[in-house]
This record gives structure tokens, sequence and C-alpha cells, in this order.
């Protein structure tokens, strides 16, 4: 199809997850280049930097939290002509959510996607996954990286060591604290940034992908946040899972079949609001 041509969407906007950076998308952003879309993939407010100096220096990023972050992406995307397909992933998978509850956005696929309000499983895999920030309340004012063998658990556990470390090295970072801190407890905070209508009937459609195998956001998250959008709302929800795939589904081997899936859903249900 091509965009030019058609009054649907022409850009596809990436939003990346915690531990992650806009590098993580790479593989996606050259093949929806490639299929006639722009794409962007916007950093998060200080992350707009390369891998190395994010590690070395994390002060631009020590107090970041959601909200900041959520409307750093609503002034990307009003700014453009058309309504965009938003594709997020694991923290980036629920401000697309989030995103399209604001009335954002053609359509909208969030991958891996971390809870919102309201979804209030939490398997024992997530709780180890987000441990090494949780365990201490100081690291709610400091980015924290995560070691190997944390990174290969919560992202790479269905890759070789020797990829999962390739995957490690080229695209972990350091993480927000409070970004991780905001959403574990966004079910005790009433005015989380994290907050949606699940009733909404004037959203965009909602693709949920979940992975198998995925340790940090396990697939009965995705599951439950679709199930209770169903159950709400008349606006499109769909839920998909591939299994044997991990979290960092974006990068790991057979990345093909869930990108062309997930853009071909997008184009297929794509809705053009009255207004952005």
């Amino acid at each position: 199809m091509s965009t030019e041509q058609s009054s649907g969407p022409d850009t596809i906007v990436l939003i990346h997850g915690l531990w992650m950076n806009p590098l993580s998308w790479e593989h996606w952003a050259k093949r929806f280049s490639a299929a006639g879309y722009r794409v962007l993939a916007p950093a998060w407010p200080g992350m707009d930097v390369d891998v190395e100096e994010l590690r070395r220096d994390t002060s631009a990023i020590d107090e970041l939290g959601i909200e900041e972050i959520l409307d750093s992406y609503e002034s990307i995307i009003r700014d453009l002509d058309r309504p965009p397909i938003i594709m997020g992933h694991s923290f980036g998978g629920a401000f697309t959510e989030v995103l399209l509850d604001r009335g954002l956005g053609a359509a909208g696929v969030a991958i891996d996607a971390a809870g919102v309000r309201g979804i209030t499983k939490l398997p024992f895999s997530t709780l180890r996954s987000g441990f090494p920030v949780l365990k201490n309340p100081a690291n709610r004012h400091r980015a924290v990286p995560l070691t190997f063998d944390e990174f290969h658990y919560s992202f790479t556990n269905t890759m070789d060591e020797d990829s999962a470390r390739a995957a490690f090295e080229r695209y972990a970072v350091p993480g927000p604290g409070r970004v991780l801190f905001e959403g574990a407890f966004a079910n005790f905070n009433p005015r989380t940034a994290l907050k949606l209508d699940f009733a909404n009937p004037d959203r965009a459609p909602l693709l949920l992908i979940a992975g198998g195998d995925d340790h940090v956001v396990p697939a009965s998250i995705d599951k439950a946040t679709s199930k209770r959008f169903e159950r709400k709302s008349t606006a499109v929800t769909d839920y998909h899972e591939f299994p044997g795939r991990s979290h960092f589904t974006v990068g790991e081997e057979g990345w093909e079949e869930v990108a062309d899936f997930a853009l071909d859903w997008a184009r297929e249900h794509a809705v053009q609001p009255a207004e952005i």
C-alpha cells in the first residue's frame, strides 16, 4: 500500500520501554520505512543520547517520571499532520494505551505492555524482574542499570548467552527508577498517569501483543488488559500471543513476524479521527 496515496496514517510512532532506548526499534524502523512510512522513534526525555553516554551519566533521567514521558509523546503526535499508528513496547505499550485514551492515534499496538491502573495481575517473574529497582526506595530518585544476568532473565531468557550478551551490550541502558515505582504502585494512586478509561468508546483500535515466555510482562497481564477493554468498551480491541517469545520480542530472532503482524493489523484497523 502506498501511504502517500492514502488518506490513512503515513507515520508510525515507536515508543521504547524501560531499560531500553530508541535503538531497540532499529530493525522495525528500517522495515516500516521500506514499507513507505515515515517512522519516528523519539527517546524518552533526557534519553536522546547514545548508549555509552547514557551509561556514563544518568543525571538527565534520574527524576524522570511517567507524566513527563507521556506529555512529551503527546506533543510530538499532536504536531503531526495526520494521526499516526502508535506502537509501544513494555512501558511504551502502556503509554500507547494511555495516548489512545487521550484521543491520539489512528491505531495502536501495545507489545508486551506493562499493566495500567486497574490491572492487578502481578506474576512472580514480574516481581523478580523489577526487584533490582524496587528493593531500594532510594532508587526512585535515580536511574538503575541491570546487570547482564538480570537482563538475561528479564529480557532475553529465550536466547542463548552469546546472543543475549550482544543485545545487552547494544541496547541496555539504566532505567529511571521513578517510572518503575510509579508503575508498580499505580493501583494505589488514583491520580496516576497510568489511569485510563477502559470504557472509552471513542479511542482508536488497539492490538495487544504478548510473548508466551515473557518474564517481565507475562502474557496473562496483556490478556487481562484485553479482556477488560473488551468487557467495557465498544472500541476495537484485539489480542495476539506469540508462543515462545521473550520480552525482547522486538529484537530477538523472528522479530519480522511480529513486526509484520503488528503493521498489517494496524493498517487494516486504522481509523481517521475527526481531529488530532
